[in-house]
């Protein structure tokens, strides 16, 4: 069964405890800024977003890279970084029409989100259930047609 990461805004705080756990998953340091996930805050900080790779079915990231460096693992369906094989010409981060594919001035590599290899540490680590790691059926176009139709998720 495929799995995705399904955000809810909604319940999000801005806790930065996904960002937290995710930089020191991958980079070993408790360190926002090192993250795979961002929050991105609205209205002065009265709403939240949790925001990442989606893992796109059409990775323009993956087809824009020069030398193969992107590939999507069978088994998360994750599209993820062959550090050794990437040159950091940054032409996915150029690709990603999210901007969820980011350059890492420290390894002069690209990172993104590849899912912490099928246990997400963001959602893992989140409080309040604003990301959890799910059914990808839970996440598509009937999921949010949905939410429209009950209101779920529109400013008060």
């Amino acid at each position: 069964m495929d799995k995705a990461l399904l955000i809810d805004p909604v319940k999000c705080t801005s806790c930065l405890q996904c960002e937290m756990a995710c930089s020191y998953e991958k980079e070993g340091v408790f360190n926002p800024a090192k993250s795979r996930i961002k929050i991105f805050e609205f209205e002065h900080g009265a709403r939240a977003i949790p925001y990442t790779c989606t893992q796109c079915e059409e990775a323009w990231c993956l087809h824009a890279c020069p030398v193969e460096a992107l590939t999507r693992n069978p088994a998360t369906n994750a599209v993820e970084v062959a550090n050794e094989v990437c040159v950091g010409c940054k032409v996915c981060t150029i690709a990603c029409p999210f901007g969820t594919v980011n350059y890492n001035k420290d390894s002069g590599k690209v990172i993104k989100c590849d899912l912490c290899g099928g246990a997400p540490k963001c959602a893992e680590a989140c409080p309040t259930g604003a990301i959890t790691y799910v059914d990808a059926t839970w996440t598509g176009y009937e999921r949010m047609k949905q939410s429209a139709i009950s209101g779920h998720g529109r400013p008060a």
